[in-house]
């Protein structure tokens, strides 16, 4: 696990300061407009994730906030962010945990105990992303997918330099370096998720949804 194919500014921000101070005040707004929020949860059902799964399925919602963007809810969700009174709105969550990722990494728990993690327009903001995706397969039972979803909004003081710097298909391939260096995962897939007939022109008429995609090696748990 390493971060050396990034060059030493890549992962500086306009705003290095405390984000537990950043993230104190209570934002209970989207970040993506409607289209994009249901491609995400078009993703998270093709995935076998939500609450429309065979069977229960207990998730990881990473860097979370009020709402988690599942059509239905899985049947254990876990949230984990930075604001309290966020987590606390979200409806779908049946467990909540605040926590600072960029002050520490780790995740508080079990080897192979979710069947799915999900990280939605929040990944542009980490600062060791390698090590958080690193813990994302340690906690991922082998087979179970983890879904990164971004487009190109961001509070610009607080996403990193390297992610500032480039455009769609830069972030593509820089989310997938990371799943690579983290280990653990099968080759991570790239999909554009705009939803279809609202490109026009080669442009996208709202927010563009785009994601990567990659499951825990090793052979699916019965």
């Amino acid at each position: 696990m390493q971060q050396d194919p990034f060059p030493a500014w890549f992962f500086d921000r306009d705003d290095p300061s405390d984000d537990a101070r950043f993230y104190r005040s209570l934002r209970l707004v989207t970040h993506i407009d409607d289209d994009a929020i249901a491609a995400v949860g078009d993703l998270y059902a093709e995935l076998g994730i939500d609450g429309a799964a065979p069977a229960p399925t207990r998730v990881l919602d990473l860097m979370s906030s009020w709402i988690s963007h599942f059509r239905t809810a899985p049947a254990e969700l876990v949230v984990l962010g930075m604001n309290a009174a966020e987590l606390e709105a979200n409806a779908a969550a049946t467990e909540r945990v605040v926590q600072d990722l960029n002050a520490d990494p780790s995740l508080p728990f079990p080897d192979a105990s979710f069947d799915g993690v999900v990280c939605c327009v929040s990944i542009d903001y980490l600062v060791r992303p390698v090590a958080v995706l690193a813990e994302a397969a340690r906690v991922l039972r082998p087979g179970a997918p983890l879904a990164v979803t971004f487009s190109n909004r961001c509070f610009p003081t607080k996403a990193i330099a390297g992610w500032l710097a480039t455009d769609d298909a830069g972030h593509v391939r820089v989310v997938q370096d990371y799943v690579r260096l983290a280990g653990g995962f099968d080759e991570p897939v790239a999909q554009r998720r705009t939803p279809a007939g609202l490109e026009e022109g080669g442009r996208h008429r709202g927010d563009p949804l785009l994601a990567v995609v990659a499951r825990r090696s090793g052979d699916p748990v019965p």
